[in-house]
């Protein structure tokens, strides 16, 4: 199995874990002498299961992303790369937007406020981080499809 195909997997696996959450929840309670609409028990059954494959295969994932290197690092140094450069993308795009903000007075009394940092800087900064987040994530999709899934 390719590390794609086990982080595809994972998200099934996640999605199916909460499904079966909401099944269970509707069908915990019922009322005195009626008979719920699937059976608990089973359900129960099901999500063990399901967790257990979830436990088994981000250890699997885990393993992987650690032992795996493209340009001298590990997929797990990459991805942690990745998502620090996303966290500060998403800070600067607010600095940009609100540095772009024009204020106006009524009249010239008033007191003007102005931004001490310049937009179009902000936004080149912004433009860059973008692509570099973008190719890192092609480089981590690329990989996650060459990659077999350490045991």
């Amino acid at each position: 199995m390719k590390l794609a195909e086990a982080l595809q997997e994972r998200a099934d696996l996640n999605r199916k874990i909460e499904e079966l959450r909401r099944r269970l929840g509707n069908c915990i309670l019922t009322q005195e002498g009626e008979e719920p609409a699937e059976d608990p028990a089973m359900l129960l059954e099901e999500l063990d299961g399901a967790v257990r494959r979830l436990e088994t295969l981000m250890a699997q994932i885990n393993l992987t992303n650690s032992r795996t290197k493209v340009e001298g690092e590990t997929l797990t140094e990459l991805i942690a790369r990745k998502d620090a450069l996303l966290l500060k993308l998403s800070a600067y795009r607010d600095l940009v937007y609100t540095a772009g903000q024009s204020t106006s007075r009524a009249r010239g009394t008033e007191i003007k406020v102005k931004a001490v940092l310049k937009a179009a800087e902000l936004q080149k900064e912004v433009d860059r981080m973008a692509k570099e987040a973008r190719q890192l994530d092609n480089l981590l999709q690329e990989t996650n499809w060459k990659t077999s899934l350490k045991e």
